[in-house]
């Protein structure tokens, strides 16, 4: 299973948007012990919304759509 998952940040209110193989919540445990520059910076995430797919083509895309405009809008809509 391929999984596109969002993140907050509860440092800075910042969201981050990713695509794994991993369970989401796996995934959430190696960004918050800093996994890149960017999650060291803006860490610690609590794991917001996820949506599985059994394909990763289908998962990129979906990731590359919420990272869009139209994207932003509609996780501002679903997660308020």
């Amino acid at each position: 299973m391929n999984y596109v998952y969002v993140l907050k940040s509860l440092k800075n209110n910042k969201r981050y948007v990713g695509h794994t193989v991993l369970l989401p919540e796996e995934r959430l445990k190696q960004h918050n012990n800093g996994s890149n520059i960017w999650s060291k910076g803006n860490r610690p995430f609590e794991l917001i919304y996820y949506e599985d797919y059994p394909e990763k083509a289908q998962a990129i895309k979906r990731e590359m759509f919420l990272k869009s405009g139209s994207g932003r809008l509609f996780l501002d809509k679903i997660l308020k």
